[in-house]
This record gives structure tokens, sequence and C-alpha cells, in this order.
């Protein structure tokens, strides 16, 4: 340790309980052991050509200089016009749309916005890794409520379901906000319109504040719909609607993501946005205003992904993992408890280190999205991949 680091100042953690998160932990293993990484939520195959072609053509034209704060109006009044074509609601784009550096600034953003110290903030566990940290930094207090685990006659993980009753008794007059997560990370469920009909009932009465993270709202299959608060009125009267450009056009890299909410809440979220990142890159917002006219990507998504979605599970029904129900997102998490290997006894953690190591397949610990690791046997696939990756992925799986 250097003379200078000896005589830093030492201050008390914002963060004190908080690590490397898992992806970065799972994914350097997997580099190291040049095993397959199918943890991280990224996709490893290109976007369209097309894109990288606007983007190009934006920076020739000399679209380099900061952007409006809220984001260029080329691309608010597209997000507005998308939004108002999938779910019957219009946004106005000058001052209830902005853009963000990526979906997980949007919610740091629209935490800081309306949550004050001691205010209380319900989420739903297993839950995105950023949603506690940010509501610690906002000094809010987080109430964690968990899904409820369906187990079969065997005592796996069949499915998950919400905990209504839960998230009543949660609910009270120091609730500032409610994070949802539709399709969700990391189990797959999506949220359908009674759902959002019955929180709409359980928040009506209430000053409680949504916020709606909406990432996968193009990857949900089997014929289903994706139900966005957006489509709900009472729902989008209070509520921060949370999305990203990287998990639509598989650029996860370019961080570009949007928040649309009433004019109201739009104000204060823009009032720490101008602050905490000010504007979003220049020619990547160019790029994606005039990718987004083309309409075919976006609702092609489903067909996409879902192609993938089968040929995974597929290869997985010839193993012996228990495959949990997959309706949306590009995660499928499956139940180990059961296989025929000594490892099945393993928690989440050491059993993913093991399969990464000795198999060659990385994974994400379903008990790394709680506060406090709740072993339940169940482990979480990214299928966003290349054919061949999943296909020698499986290979490799089928083996154990």
């Amino acid at each position: 340790m250097s003379q200078q680091q000896n005589l830093a100042p030492l201050f008390p953690s914002r963060l004190p309980n908080v690590g490397t998160t898992v992806f970065t932990v799972m994914s350097a293993l997997a580099t190291e052991h040049q095993a397959i990484n199918l943890g991280q939520g990224f996709p490893d195959f290109p976007c369209d050509p097309n894109l990288i072609t606007s983007v190009t053509e934006a920076m020739l034209a000399n679209h380099n200089q900061y952007p409006p704060m809220v984001g260029i109006s080329e691309l608010r009044a597209g997000i507005s016009q998308k939004i108002n074509n999938l779910y019957q609601h219009h946004y106005d784009p000058d001052t209830e749309v902005t853009i963000t550096a990526g979906g997980t600034q949007g919610i740091l953003t629209a935490i800081l916005a309306c949550v004050s110290p001691g205010d209380e903030v319900v989420i739903i566990e297993p839950a995105y890794d950023s949603y506690r940290p940010s509501i610690e930094l906002a000094g809010g207090k987080v109430i964690a409520v968990s899904l409820q685990a369906v187990r079969d006659d065997h005592g796996q993980v069949s499915s998950y379901e919400i905990p209504w009753d839960a998230l009543k008794n949660a609910i009270n007059s120091k609730t500032r906000l409610l994070m949802i997560n539709s399709p969700h990370n990391p189990t797959g469920m999506v949220w359908n319109r009674a759902d959002l009909d019955r929180l709409a009932l359980l928040v009506k009465d209430t000053s409680t504040l949504i916020l709606s993270d909406e990432v996968y709202e193009h990857m949900v299959y089997d014929g289903a719909r994706h139900h966005s608060v957006a489509s709900h009125p009472d729902l989008a009267a209070r509520s921060f609607l949370i999305s990203s450009f990287g998990k639509t056009y598989h650029v996860t890299g370019w961080k570009v993501g949007y928040v649309a909410a009433p004019a109201a809440l739009t104000k204060e979220f823009r009032k720490v946005h101008q602050f905490n990142v000010f504007t979003v890159n220049t020619p990547m917002q160019y790029g994606l205003a005039s990718y987004l006219a083309d309409k075919t990507h976006y609702l092609n998504l489903p067909q996409f992904y879902q192609a993938k979605r089968d040929f995974f599970r597929a290869g997985l029904a010839n193993t012996g993992f228990k495959l949990l129900p997959t309706p949306g997102t590009y995660f499928q998490c499956v139940d180990y408890s059961k296989l025929n290997t000594p490892q099945a006894k393993l928690n989440e953690a050491d059993f993913c280190q093991w399969l990464t190591k000795e198999i060659g397949v990385a994974a994400i610990p379903v008990s790394a999205f709680y506060e406090k690791a709740t072993e339940s046997g169940v482990i979480r696939f990214c299928f966003a991949k290349q054919e061949k990756t999943l296909a020698t992925a499986l290979e490799r799986l089928q083996q154990i």
C-alpha cells in the first residue's frame, strides 16, 4: 500500500453492506475457467447493422455535443408514440418523457427524486440488485416482501406468485414508493391485467407512488401481452415507468433508457436527473430515434426470443433440472435440488461456483436477489445467446 493510501482519511460507508455484485463475480469466474457465461444478462450476438449505421450517420452529421438535458425531442416523441401505440396512454414528450443513462440510472433518479430519509419503500424479492442500495442512498427504509414459491409434491419450486397479503400489510402511511418489476428478473414471471387491477385497489386510498421496472416489456411469450402500468389509468397517474433500449435492441453497453411519468412526477425527476447524469450520449439518441421509427424489431422480439427459450428448454428437458415457467424475460430458472449428484446439496452460490468451474457453464444463484440469502435450490440461466452458444452449454449441462 502506498504512503498516500495510508494517509487517506477514513469516512463511514454509505453502503456498508454492499460488495461486488454477483454478476461481476460470476462473469469473472466464467472468464477464468473459460466457461460459457449464461449468468450475466447480455446477448452474445450483434445488434442490427442498420442501428450502427444510424448512430454513425449521427456522428458524421456532427451530433456530438450536449443534447437537451431531458433528451432530444425526436427520441422523446418516438417513445411517446410507441407507448401510445402499445398501451393506449399518451405521455407528453416535452413534460413527461426523459432519456436516461440506462434503466438503472432511471431507477436511482426516480428514488432520489421522491424518497426522503425515513420514508418506506416496498420491494418484492427476489429483486434486481440495484433497488435496495438506491433506496438506502436516498435514506429510505426498505420493506421487503417475498414472492410466494409454489412447490410440487417433491418439494421443488414449480412457480412464483405475487404475495398480495404481504403487500397489503406492508403498505401504510409511511410508504412513499412501491417498486414492481414485470416481466420479472430473475424469475421470469409476468403480471396480468387482473394483477394491475388488484394493485390499483391496493394503493387507491394511499399516497403511495409506483416505480414500474419494465425493461423486459418486449419479451413476453406464448401469445400473451405485456401489461404496462401505462395501460392502467389509475396506476399511470402515480407511476414512474422505466424501460431500456439496451435490452430491446441488443445494445446493453450503450446504457440508454427512459422514464415516463406524469408531469408533476417528471418535474421532480428532472431536478435530480440534471445533477445526476445531466444528459445522455448524443449520437446514440439520434440513432435510436431513427431506428425507433421502424416498429418491426420490437414487435418481432417476442417471437425472436421465444425461439431461443424453446430451444434452451427443450435441451434442459434432457437434464435432471426442474424447469420453472418462463412466460417473460430472457432468463430461465431451474431447480437443481433433485439432481443425481452430491452437489445438489450445495447452497445456490456454491452450486453455481461448481457449475462454472467443473461443468463449464456459469449461472446466477437466485438467492443473490435477496438481502438475506434465501435458499430455494433455484438458479438462473440467460438464454439471450446464439443458438450455438446455447447448444454447447446444453451439451455440458446434459452430462451432469
